[in-house]
């Protein structure tokens, strides 16, 4: 892993930052959580590319409040020009 911020997928809609806040904490020191609401995933940053990787061994596939979480390395964002596909005509 390169670093130290983790995506978290699956999670109920009843979870919020404390909840994951105090699951992950468990594991290693949180700097942050930001919980994308409705969509059933979000971000937890932990303070270090180690504590980051034993986090991700010990909680991806494992029960949370009923439901399979997957845990994984974030990936950056999308640049809003990469939008793959191709072809067609530009513009001149």
């Amino acid at each position: 892993m390169q670093g130290n911020k983790l995506y978290v997928g699956n999670l109920g809609y009843s979870v919020n930052n404390e909840k994951l806040k105090e699951l992950f904490s468990s594991h290693g020191q949180v700097v942050n959580v930001n919980i994308i609401e409705g969509k059933g995933f979000g971000f937890v940053e932990m303070s270090s590319n180690e504590e980051a990787v034993k986090t991700k061994e010990s909680l991806d596939g494992q029960d949370f409040e009923g439901r399979v979480m997957k845990v994984d390395e974030a990936k950056p964002p999308r640049q809003d020009n990469d939008r793959g596909g191709g072809g067609g005509r530009g513009r001149f």
